[in-house]
């Protein structure tokens, strides 16, 4: 005979059900919203990429198992593909070297400025990402202050900015670089001054302070920004479109010009699938070396 639970147990088992559904109901939106915009969008691009064209008819497709879509966009936008990767790399390397001394100085030196300081390096988020880039051209214009500065200086390859790959990895890095300073305020920020204070006063110099105490302890931050940072720019085609040339184009207007101009429906979903499969294995690779697999 089995034996008779008693009255209390049975009433903890119950609490713990209906707690288990209250937790499947408060995520019932999220999965749902997921589900439709991103999972579902998602298998639809997939199925995109492999359809095979109908012949005689232009922007017209049928399902298919074309795996050949794949090799064909790569070897003609594998030059597209790298430079985006290196434009992108370039500007997450300048905007982790800008940012970090600006959020140490907004963590630990800003005092009652810290507010105002935090609203400054947001507010230009508040104009449109079009209108700022368009900004760009005429800063960096061939009769600009900028140009015109680093002519004197001859510095420059070709005599100018506007047009080449300094321009467009110069706007990639304005427009992502909110997305690394937050990051790494917020790790700064959290951070005990008194570590540095026993770093100190264990006769630790300011250089020794930093590197064994201030940056280890800052990389969650680190990472993060660099991952907002790299992910968005990789992709992006508006300042390759504005700054640079054609010999400037990223992975970005490839799949923009298949995907509108041409109606190439299968290449610009394979690429948007390199892309992103490629940023995915950099992403985990990048973590696990940073050593922060708790971000993931």
């Amino acid at each position: 005979m089995a034996p008779v639970l008693p009255a209390a147990a049975t009433q903890v088992g119950a609490a713990g059900q209906r707690r288990s559904r209250v937790a499947y109901l408060l995520l019932g939106p999220g999965m749902g919203w997921l589900a439709i915009f991103f999972a579902i969008p998602l298998v639809t691009l997939l199925f995109t990429s492999l359809q095979a064209p109908v012949p005689g008819s232009r922007g017209a497709y049928v399902p298919a198992f074309q795996v050949s879509n794949y090799a064909n966009a790569m070897l003609e936008y594998w030059p597209q593909f790298l430079r985006s990767l290196l434009y992108a790399g370039s500007a997450t390397i300048l905007a982790l070297i800008i940012a970090y001394p600006l959020a140490y100085y907004i963590a630990f030196k800003a005092g009652r400025w810290r507010a105002l300081l935090l609203v400054l390096v947001v507010a230009p988020s508040f104009a449109s990402f079009l209108l700022r880039t368009y900004a760009w051209r005429t800063i960096l214009s061939d009769e600009g202050p900028v140009t015109t500065f680093f002519n004197f200086l001859h510095v420059l390859p070709e005599d100018r900015i506007l047009s080449t790959g300094i321009a467009v990895v110069a706007g990639l890095t304005y427009n992502f670089l909110p997305f690394m300073i937050l990051p790494l305020y917020a790790a700064l920020e959290r951070m005990d001054p008194r570590l540095i204070e026993a770093a100190g006063d264990l006769y630790a110099s300011a250089f020794t302070t930093f590197w064994k105490v201030t940056w280890p302890l800052s990389l969650p931050g680190v990472v993060a920004g660099t991952l907002l940072t790299f992910i968005p720019a990789a992709g992006d085609y508006i300042n390759a479109e504005l700054l640079g040339s054609p010999q400037n184009r990223m992975i970005g207007n490839a799949i923009e010009v298949n995907f509108i101009e041409f109606r190439d429906y299968p290449t610009a979903s394979a690429l948007s699938f390199i892309l992103m499969a490629a940023i995915l294995a950099m992403v985990f690779s990048y973590i696990r070396k940073a050593g922060t697999e708790e971000l993931v």
